[in-house]
Formats: structure tokens, C-alpha cells, sequence
């Protein structure tokens, strides 16, 4: 198992975060940071030995109405992560948001899109993994998540805090019992019901001896999204996942 973290997508956080990490979660896209853009040196100085992953840009939603705007997000998505593979990049985080996630007919079109990324990251060498982000209005709820991603064969990011957001630790140990055998990555930050988030781990509401429970056997990685640039905090916060999950940090 490997421990990182995100760091936005701000080439000096990645290089004065800890090198304790294994890898770093660097957030691409416009208007701010174009894989194909970046300088191979400055970020191999910045990584420092470290692995990289990337966040694929979330302005942009996986699945629209119209059928030439969903050839464009993909042709899009292909392209940033050609150049993330060029990059090195292991895994590419994808938010799964769609434009009526209600609709259940629309599902197939959702389903459809993300299976077209997907497949643009294996072309690319770079492992897509979909990421749950069903507290938000334009979110996949957390069932049919799971539900695509298995019917495309595509891995899960699966973040805890997002989850206990959309339906508290009853949906994280629901949907991890269902789909936690397609989890290739986590997203790792505490979070409180009146509306924080990306807090540090033990400061908020999660109980995440329960989920490490039901992740029982977990090997990906794992990314600690904790909004602050104390490093203390950024490892104390992995010290305690780690603990739970039974690995070394």
C-alpha cells in the first residue's frame, strides 16, 4: 500500500510537501496547469522521487445532453492524460458527475462517457479510477456509481469523506460491502455533517475504524486530501489511516 497526498495543482506545494509520501495527487487542466505545459525537470525536482498521480479537472461535467460536447470532454479527457502518461502518472482521478444523475435512462450515457475516459487512459498507460462525489448536486449518487464503474470495468477512487457526506458511515460501509473489491484508490480526509470538509483524520465525524474494516485487505493507494499545508497535521493524519489500514507510513 502507498501513502500520498493531494497538493492542488501548484508545483511549489508538491515540492515543499513531506517527503515522507510516496506520491503526490497534482490537480491538471485549465486555465492554471497543462500537463503539456510542464516543465519534465522542474517536476522531477519537485517529486523529488516520489510517484505521481493526477486529479483530472472537475469543471466539466462526464455527461451532457449533447452528443458533440461529449465527444469534446472526452477528446479533452484523452488528451490530458496522453500527456499525464508522458508525465509518468499512474492513476488519473475522474470526478463521475452528469448532467440529470436522476435520470435513470441517462445513466447509460453517463455510463457510456465514462467508459470512453477510461478507455483513453489505458491507451495512455494511466489507470483511470472514478471518483464518487454524490453530495454534490450534479453527482452520481453512490449506488449507481458503483453500478457503472462495474458494468465498464472501471477502478473506483472512493473517498471517504464525500461518501459519509452523501449518507453518513451507514453508505460508506454499504457501498464498500457492494463495490469495495473495484477500490484502486482512496480519498482520505475527515469530515463534520454541518457542512466541513478536507479536514485532518480524528477531526471530524467519520468513523474510520469502520471503514477500514470493511476495506479489510485493501492494497491501492491511498491519497490524504487534507486542506492544509501543516505538515504535522498532513502526517499525523496519515500515521492514523495507515494505522487503521494496517500499513506502514
Amino acid at each position: 500500500m502507498e501513502i500520498g497526498l493531494t497538493v492542488g495543482d501548484d508545483l511549489d506545494r508538491l515540492a515543499a510537501s513531506p517527503s515522507r509520501f510516496d506520491f503526490c495527487e497534482l490537480g491538471v487542466g485549465e486555465p492554471t496547469l497543462v500537463p503539456g505545459d510542464i516543465d519534465h525537470g522542474r517536476l522531477t525536482d519537485a517529486l523529488a522521487g516520489r510517484d505521481l498521480l493526477v486529479h483530472l479537472p472537475y469543471g466539466q461535467r462526464l455527461a451532457t445532453y449533447v452528443p458533440e460536447v461529449n465527444d469534446a470532454i472526452v477528446d479533452y479527457q484523452r488528451r490530458l492524460l496522453e500527456a499525464a502518461g508522458d508525465l509518468g502518472a499512474e492513476k488519473a482521478v475522474l470526478h463521475a458527475t452528469s448532467a440529470d444523475r436522476d435520470d435513470v435512462e441517462f445513466r447509460e450515457v453517463a455510463a457510456e462517457q465514462l467508459r470512453r475516459v477510461a478507455d483513453a487512459g489505458r491507451e495512455a498507460g494511466v489507470e483511470v479510477v472514478v471518483e464518487n462525489v454524490g453530495h454534490q448536486h450534479a453527482g452520481l449518487q453512490l449506488s449507481v456509481l458503483g453500478e457503472i464503474a462495474r458494468e465498464t470495468d472501471t477502478p473506483i477512487c472512493f473517498d471517504v469523506g464525500h461518501a459519509y457526506m452523501e449518507g453518513d458511515d451507514k453508505a460508506i460501509k454499504r457501498f464498500l460491502r457492494a463495490h469495495g473489491d473495484r477500490v484502486s484508490h482512496l480519498h482520505c480526509h475527515d469530515v463534520r455533517r454541518r457542512g466541513d470538509t478536507h479536514l485532518p483524520v480524528g477531526a471530524g465525524e467519520v468513523d474510520y475504524d469502520a471503514a477500514a474494516a470493511a476495506l479489510d485487505g485493501f492494497d491501492g493507494t491511498v491519497a490524504l486530501e487534507v486542506f492544509t499545508d501543516d505538515d504535522a497535521l498532513l502526517v499525523d493524519s496519515a500515521e492514523r489511516v495507515a494505522e487503521r489500514l494496517g500499513a506502514e507510513f
